[in-house]
């Protein structure tokens, strides 16, 4: 076999410097929903995969290497992340809203009922998950580039570096798309916290109070009226009182 019909070696670059804020974190207020430790999840993810992907390019297995950090492991980090960033937004809503509603007095029943359920949990993921929007098509290219790298020789080390940059427009796109996220989670945070602001201001019904009184108001009119001899006691009263008190 000659060189020119020698595979080319696949290098898998340093994704670090292309992840940028993703890797370094953004400096947030005190009152911003934590979500470190689901970015480090990430970050750690996309570490392994390219770690994983060179030991297997150097032991020829170009295939496996090409998959580690191909499409579909960058678009399931993806999703996991933001999985999870929308369950710590949803256990910090559910928090925030009940501890206004046990402020305010509202019954357990109705508590119950404020804390988002399955199909807000959807809803929520979509809204999220569009951050990444233009990350799909990156990856698209990732794979399309990864299809040309696999046997690519040494006449064709163009291939390789062209889905060495797809790489790095991945990071740098996955970079852009956290950031999205965490400016979708300022949003959804907004929303949510005009719905704590609307359960802070419920107060429990006068109607049950007023019902009540109207009806034991009317119960002591008529009997006043009976007792000053305005009006005549019913039979089932009379048989009732005498009963008790005799005649």
């Amino acid at each position: 076999m000659t060189g020119a019909q020698l595979l080319l070696p696949l290098r898998v670059p340093e994704l670090g410097p292309y992840l940028g804020k993703l890797a370094s974190g953004v400096e947030r207020g005190p009152d911003w929903i934590r979500l470190d430790s689901i970015r480090y999840k990430l970050v750690t993810k996309i570490f392994e995969a390219a770690g994983t992907a060179r030991r297997l390019a150097a032991n020829g297995e170009r295939a496996a290497a090409l998959s580690v950090v191909g499409r579909a492991s960058w678009q399931e980090a993806w999703e996991e992340s933001v999985s999870g960033v929308a369950e710590v937004l949803l256990e910090h809503v559910s928090q925030h809203l009940d501890a206004e509603a046990i402020v305010v007095g509202m019954p357990h029943r109705l508590r119950r009922r404020l804390a988002p359920g399955a199909a807000e949990r959807r809803s929520l993921v979509a809204r999220l998950g569009s951050a990444g929007s233009r990350l799909i098509s990156v990856l698209d290219r990732l794979e399309l580039a990864a299809a040309g790298a696999l046997e690519a020789t040494a006449l064709q080390r163009d291939v390789v570096e062209h889905w060495q940059e797809a790489l790095r427009s991945a990071a740098r796109q996955l970079e852009d798309a956290w950031l999205s996220l965490e400016q979708a989670v300022g949003q959804e945070s907004i929303y949510w916290s005009q719905e704590a602001d609307r359960v802070a201001q419920w107060k429990k019904p006068v109607w049950p109070v007023v019902l009540v009184s109207t009806v034991a108001l009317g119960w002591a009119i008529w009997f006043g009226l009976i007792f000053a001899g305005y009006t005549r006691p019913p039979a089932w009263f009379s048989q009732g009182w005498e009963a008790v008190f005799g005649k």
